[in-house]
C-alpha cells in the first residue's frame, strides 16, 4: 500500500475508486460481521465483477482484504484463517467496476475499495457507490490545504473533504452537509469512524440506491446498495436512505437526519431497467415487476409489429421479463431459445473494444430449430453501442429468423452518464447520433422499438421529477454535469472527437 503525507495528513492511496455495490454491517453483541459481509456482497456482485474488498473494524484498528475479479467461494477448511484476517463486530465492503481512471490490473487493484484516510489523528474508512464530476474544483481546494495532495480517485476527495472539515473543527453531521453540499455527482456512501461508528449518506439527489435493514434478533444493522443482500441473510428491509440524508446507526436502531432540506430526487432510471437485481426490491415494489411492465407497454405502443411476430425472445438475463411482460400482452409464446452461458459473466459495454465482440458472440446461445422461418421480437433492456444486440441478430438471422424486432425497454441513450454507469461520451452511444431508423438498419433488425419515456416512468411508479433521466433526456439534475453535457454536445456537432470521458477531460482528471 503506497503512502504519501503532506503537513502532518497522511492518505492511503488505493487508486480512481468508483465502487458499484456497498455493504454495511454492525454487530451490537460484539460478534463478527464477516460472515454477513461477505453473502451480502455474493447477493450484489452483478454490480461490479473487475475487484471486490472487505474491511473490518476491531478495537481500533481496520482490518481489509482486496482482490480482483468476482467475489470468491470460500472453501469450507479456510473460513476460520477468513474471520482472523477480518475480525470484528464492525465492516463495510465493495464490488466495484471502473467508471473513471485506467483500466489495466494494477489500476483496478489500487482503486479496490473500501479506502481510508487519516487527518489530525481522525480516521475514516468509506465505501462508496457514485462518480464525482467536479473533481477539479474539488482537488484545488485539496491544493489549499494540503500542498502535496496528490488527486487519485473521487473517493480520495470525498475522504479529503470530510476530513478538511472535520478538521476545522465541525461535528460530524455539519462536516458530511458541507461535504454533500460541496460534490457535484452522485454517491452513496457506508463509512467507519476511527471510532467504531457505521453511517452511510446520499447525495442530495439519491441517485444511486442504498437501503437500510436489520436481522431478526436485532442484534445486527446494516446498510446495503440493494435489497438482495438483506434477503440472502435473512434480514428484514427498513428503509430506503432518503436524498440528502445521514444514518447512523446506535445500539437501539437508525438515527437519521436529513441534512438537505427539499432536496429535488433524482434516482438513476437505468437501475429499473438494467442494473439492479430483478429480485431487489425500491420503495417496495420489485424490479422485475416493473421490467414486466415495461414489455407490455412496448406491445401497447407498438400494437401492428406485435401483430406481425410469432414469438418472442429476450437477450438474457435482463430482457427475460420484459419478454414476460410481452407475452402477457400480445398472447405471443415466450419461445426460451435464446441461453446465456452462465459462467460468461462479463458485462458487455463495459469490455475493451478488443474482447466485446468474442464475449458477446459466446455469451449467448441461440436454439437454431426454435427461431428458423419466424418472426422473432427480441427484447433487451436497453442499446448503448449496439454491439450486443448486432451479434445477437447477427445469430437469428444465422439460425434462419425470417424477421426481427427488436423491443427496448430503455428509451434511446442520447447523451453520457456522469454518476457512474461508464458510458461516458457520445461517440460512443449509438442513439447519440442516430434514429431508430438508422439503428435498426446499422444493427440489422426489420426495427427497433423502444419504450417512451412516458411508459418507462409510469412503470416504475416514480413521477419524471424523482427520475435521473439525463443520458435519455439530455437534462441532468446537477449543475455541472449539465453544463459539461452542453458544452461538448456542441463541440461534438461541429466534428470534435472526444479524447475520452467527458468528465475526466474538461475537468482535467
Amino acid at each position: 500500500m503506497s503512502v504519501f503525507t503532506y503537513g502532518n495528513v497522511v492518505l492511503k492511496k488505493r487508486g480512481i475508486c468508483i465502487g458499484c455495490g456497498v455493504f454495511g454491517a454492525i454487530n451490537f453483541d460484539n460478534q463478527p460481521v464477516f460472515s454477513y459481509m461477505y453473502w451480502g456482497l455474493r447477493a450484489q456482485n452483478h454490480r461490479g465483477h473487475q475487484s471486490h474488498g472487505f474491511m473490518t473494524y476491531n478495537e481500533g484498528t481496520f482490518y481489509s482484504y482486496k482482490n480482483l475479479d468476482l467475489v470468491p467461494k470460500l472453501k469450507p477448511s479456510a473460513i476460520q484463517d477468513w474471520f482472523k484476517k477480518l475480525p470484528g463486530p464492525i465492516g463495510i465492503a465493495n464490488v466495484r467496476y471502473t467508471t473513471s481512471g485506467k483500466c489495466d490490473d494494477a489500476s483496478i487493484v489500487q482503486g479496490t475499495q473500501p479506502m481510508t484516510a487519516e487527518a489530525d489523528g481522525m480516521k475514516i474508512a468509506v465505501s462508496f457507490n457514485g462518480n464525482i464530476v467536479n473533481t477539479q474544483q474539488l482537488l484545488q481546494e485539496a491544493l489549499q490545504q494540503f500542498p502535496d495532495f496528490k488527486y487519485t480517485c473521487d473517493s480520495d476527495l470525498v475522504c479529503s473533504k470530510l476530513l478538511i472539515e472535520l478538521k476545522s473543527g465541525k461535528d460530524f453531521a455539519s462536516a458530511v452537509k458541507t461535504t454533500m453540499l460541496s460534490l457535484d455527482g452522485a454517491f452513496s456512501v457506508i463509512g467507519i469512524t476511527g471510532n467504531g461508528e457505521l453511517f452511510a449518506f446520499k447525495d442530495p439527489h439519491g441517485i444511486k440506491p442504498l437501503c437500510a435493514g436489520h436481522s431478526p434478533d436485532a442484534k445486527t444493522f446494516v446498510f446495503s446498495s440493494e435489497t438482495v443482500s438483506l434477503d440472502i441473510n435473512g434480514f428484514q428491509r427498513d428503509f430506503e436512505l432518503e436524498p440528502g440524508e445521514l444514518v447512523t446507526i446506535i445500539k437501539d436502531g437508525f438515527k437519521r437526519q436529513r441534512l438537505i432540506e427539499k432536496p429535488r430526487k433524482a434516482f438513476c432510471a437505468f437501475e429499473f431497467a438494467y442494473f439492479a437485481r430483478p429480485d431487489s426490491r425500491f420503495d417496495g415494489k420489485y424490479v422485475y415487476e416493473i421490467r414486466e411492465a415495461f414489455g407490455r407497454n412496448i406491445v401497447k405502443e407498438f400494437p401492428e409489429i406485435a401483430k406481425d411476430a410469432d414469438i418472442v425472445l429476450s437477450v438474457p438475463e435482463t430482457g427475460d421479463d420484459p419478454a414476460m411482460g410481452v407475452h402477457e400482452a400480445s398472447g405471443l409464446r415466450w419461445e426460451r431459445a435464446s441461453r446465456r452461458h452462465r459462467y460468461v459473466t462479463e458485462r458487455a459495454f463495459i469490455l475493451l473494444n478488443s474482447e466485446r465482440y468474442s464475449t458477446i458472440d459466446r455469451k449467448v446461445n441461440i436454439l437454431d430449430n426454435k427461431v428458423a422461418g419466424k418472426s422473432v421480437i427480441i427484447t433487451e433492456d436497453s442499446i448503448v453501442r449496439g454491439d450486443t444486440t448486432k451479434i445477437v441478430i447477427e445469430k437469428l438471422r444465422r439460425a434462419g429468423a425470417k424477421k426481427v424486432y427488436m423491443f427496448v425497454t430503455f428509451p434511446r441513450i442520447i447523451g453520457p452518464c456522469f454518476y457512474g454507469i461508464d458510458m461516458s461520451t457520445y461517440g460512443q452511444l449509438i442513439g447519440s447520433k442516430h434514429s431508430d431508423e438508422e439503428i435498426a438498419k446499422i444493427i440489422g433488425a426489420d426495427a427497433v422499438c423502444y419504450q417512451s419515456i412516458d411508459g418507462l416512468v409510469k412503470a416504475t411508479g416514480c413521477t419524471k421529477d424523482e427520475l435521473c433521466l439525463g443520458c435519455i433526456t439530455g437534462k441532468y439534475p446537477t449543475p455541472l454535469a449539465q453544463k459539461v453535457a452542453n458544452e461538448m454536445k456542441q463541440k461534438v456537432l461541429h466534428g470534435y472527437v472526444e479524447k475520452g470521458r467527458i468528465y475526466e477531460e474538461d475537468n482535467g482528471t
